[in-house]
């Protein structure tokens, strides 16, 4: 078997397996989108998926790529990893990210599938890296850009979900001091369904821009795109685009339900105008974030801002022992995804050895 079929199988491997990435993305992060409107019984599961999934799909029409050029260009250094390896190392960084998600799907933690991805392609291409040309070598395999803006924004994102959750729940509180309890759940009862819609418009245009980002590069680096003279990633094809937004808005309809139980009630016991709240708050963050080029957690971005809700009625109605395990669960994605990845790139150079694939 040639080299250029070699290429073009991986190429098309590592397209399946991004796109089934995209998928598992959605139905892993569906909580973060459909869990408050599902917990406040403002829409029926079934109902809520739908709503998730259409606006996931048509965020391509909103937002541009500039996160996927951030993913695909400015976290690994491709360009230092050996020329006939680099498939591999994307192939394997698709699969660890996918492995760190069902294992975090079924254990109902809602970590990052962005910092999944991130962690993954890094961790695979430390370890090509190191196969080749062992710890003393200069060159540098991670960039710095796309890694700053990243980690900074694995605190900014709960954080500032948080604080803009706490302040238009006091905000709300202070509009509607006089009004009865009916009427305010009335009013956010049918403000949820654009809160929700908002969201999942920001969860699509930033989560389904990573998978377009490794796509790209491994058409790159299969020969059949370049990259810009200023060593960028090129434009993203459109059928790259439609497909990565189809992918997430098809697994956001498969739903994800243990993650939303945990989401939607374990946290904090959300109302309609607290399901608000920290839905707009996730929104306005993630619709800075993508504009900005930030591949941001939506994970992180929703329970911050579900936090910073339940503080605003006072801090014990937030259930912080649930809320710490999921904190552990993001410290741990980014390096757990990363060992995964290294395993299995090793299995695939291994499986390339003996086959002896040229």
């Amino acid at each position: 078997m040639d080299g250029q079929t070699v290429a073009f199988g991986l190429v098309i491997a590592i397209i399946i397996a991004a796109l089934i990435f995209d998928y598992v993305n959605g139905f892993h992060d569906a909580a973060n989108s459909i869990a408050t409107v599902v917990a406040t019984r403002v829409l029926s599961p079934g109902v809520a998926v739908a709503w998730a999934a259409f606006f996931n799909f048509i965020a391509f029409l909103v937002f541009g790529t500039a996160v996927a050029k951030t993913i695909g260009g400015d976290m690994v250094n491709i360009a230092v990893i050996p020329g006939g390896d680099q498939l591999y190392v994307l192939l394997a960084g698709v699969l660890g990210a996918i492995v760190w998600n069902l294992i975090t799907w079924y254990l109902g933690l809602p970590t990052s599938s962005s910092h999944a991805l991130v962690g993954a392609y890094a961790g695979s291409a430390i370890c090509s890296y190191i196969y080749h040309f062992g710890l003393n070598s200069p060159q540098v395999v991670l960039k710095a850009e796309g890694w700053i803006k990243t980690l900074s924004f694995i605190v900014l994102s709960p954080l500032i979900g948080a604080t803009l959750g706490f302040v238009l729940m006091v905000t709300v509180y202070w509009i509607f001091h006089r009004v009865s309890v009916s009427k305010v759940d009335r009013v956010f009862r049918f403000g949820q369904l654009f809160s929700a819609a908002a969201f999942s418009l920001g969860h699509g245009g930033n989560d389904a821009q990573k998978t377009m980002g490794i796509i790209t590069i491994a058409l790159v680096a299969g020969g059949y795109l370049q990259m810009t003279v200023e060593g960028k990633l090129p434009d993203v094809p459109l059928w790259v685009v439609l497909a990565a937004h189809a992918a997430i808005g098809l697994g956001t309809l498969s739903g994800g339900w243990r993650i939303v139980k945990t989401m939607g009630t374990k946290i904090v016991k959300l109302q309609p105008v607290g399901g608000f709240c920290a839905e707009t708050a996730g929104a306005a963050t993630l619709f800075f974030a993508t504009a900005t080029g930030i591949p941001v957690s939506t994970t992180h971005t929703i329970t911050g801002a579900i936090v910073g809700v339940g503080s605003a009625r006072r801090l014990s109605a937030v259930k912080w022992g649930v809320a710490g395990r999921i904190v552990w669960a993001w410290i741990l994605t980014i390096p757990m995804a990363g060992v995964i990845a290294a395993i299995s790139y090793l299995i695939i150079t291994l499986i390339e050895k003996i086959l002896g694939v040229a």
